[in-house]
């Protein structure tokens, strides 16, 4: 007589347990590791420091905690005002190199040169008028009296004079096909 084997039966359960239960959990710690994996990618470039990526789990997520309320207390704290004397300036730099750049040029176009000098100074306008428009309000509130905008920049281009000329008549000043700054 040959022996007889016994069929062993493995409930749901019990397979679940033995085999499913340890795969999802592996699956589950799978994706976890990759988010923290990506979370440790995303604050180290934020932060602009390579150093967190050297960094274990836990404190690594203490670290993107940190700096995440730190991002939360620079957007609940009132903005403090760019200082725009600095930025002036330096847009005053750019647009005297550009006319440099534009007078070297031996092929510029006179008319893209009035062009771009143009659009440099309606721009350079703009951003005066957009920081005198709070302190005129703030001025207006002290004082009833109106203050004065601020004088047109010189971009090194053409003289106030020309542009006056400019603004009464839409003609180009000149037709000559080479781009002069003065």
């Amino acid at each position: 007589m040959a022996p007889q084997t016994e069929s062993v039966y493995v409930s749901k359960t019990q397979h679940y347990l033995k085999v499913k239960k340890p795969l999802l959990e592996r699956q589950r710690r799978a994706r976890m590791n990759k988010c923290l994996d990506t979370l440790k990618t995303l604050v180290a470039e934020f932060q602009g420091d390579d150093a967190i990526l050297r960094l274990d789990k836990a404190e690594m997520l203490e670290a993107a905690l940190v700096f995440m309320r730190k991002q939360l207390i620079k957007q609940q704290a009132p903005v403090s005002p760019v200082p725009m004397d600095s930025f002036k300036n330096g847009y005053m730099n750019a647009v005297s190199e550009i006319s440099r750049v534009m007078a070297c040029t031996p092929a510029m176009s006179v008319d893209v040169g009035k062009t771009v000098m143009t659009h440099l100074g309606i721009e350079f306008q703009r951003m005066l008028q957009s920081d005198q428009q709070p302190q005129q309000q703030q001025h207006d509130l002290q004082s009833s009296s109106v203050s004065r905008p601020a004088s047109p920049a010189s971009s090194g281009y053409h003289s106030d004079a020309e542009e006056s000329e400019a603004a009464a008549s839409p003609q180009p000043a000149s037709n000559n096909p080479m781009w002069r700054p003065w």
